[in-house]
């Protein structure tokens, strides 16, 4: 089983950034997709970026492209979401997500990803 653990939210002002973690303490996240999501009150979790770990190829939604950056440390077994040239429509509890998955899996599906972490409160204050 995997367990997924984020930290790094936290208030920011609109314009400055915040780096996610996402760590899996048992190592067991070398043959899955690590994806970020995020869910803001009264709205549907909502996917962000997603990156596969063998082999490091991200993807982005279109909300997100240009101003955040999803990573990995495979030493660390950690995954990052850097978020730049943040504004207060992003304020939203940010969680971190692991799933197996085959060529044309809809990663933009939440339904699709097996394990969760607790999530990560993000606040952009304008």
């Amino acid at each position: 089983q995997v367990l997924l653990a984020e930290s790094g939210g936290g208030l920011v002002q609109a314009g400055g950034s915040l780096r996610l973690s996402c760590s899996d303490s048992r190592r067991t996240i070398t043959s899955y997709a690590l994806g970020w999501f995020r869910q803001a009150p009264g709205k549907e979790r909502e996917f962000g970026a997603r990156i596969i770990w063998v082999g490091g190829t991200p993807y982005y939604a279109d909300s997100v492209k240009g101003r955040f950056t999803i990573s990995r440390d495979i030493a660390k077994n950690t995954v990052y979401l850097q978020m730049n040239s943040l504004t207060p429509e992003v304020t939203a509890v940010y969680y971190c997500a692991a799933a197996l998955y085959t060529t044309g899996t809809n990663f933009g599906n939440a339904r699709i990803w097996n394990y969760w972490g607790q999530g990560t409160q993000v606040t952009v204050s304008s």
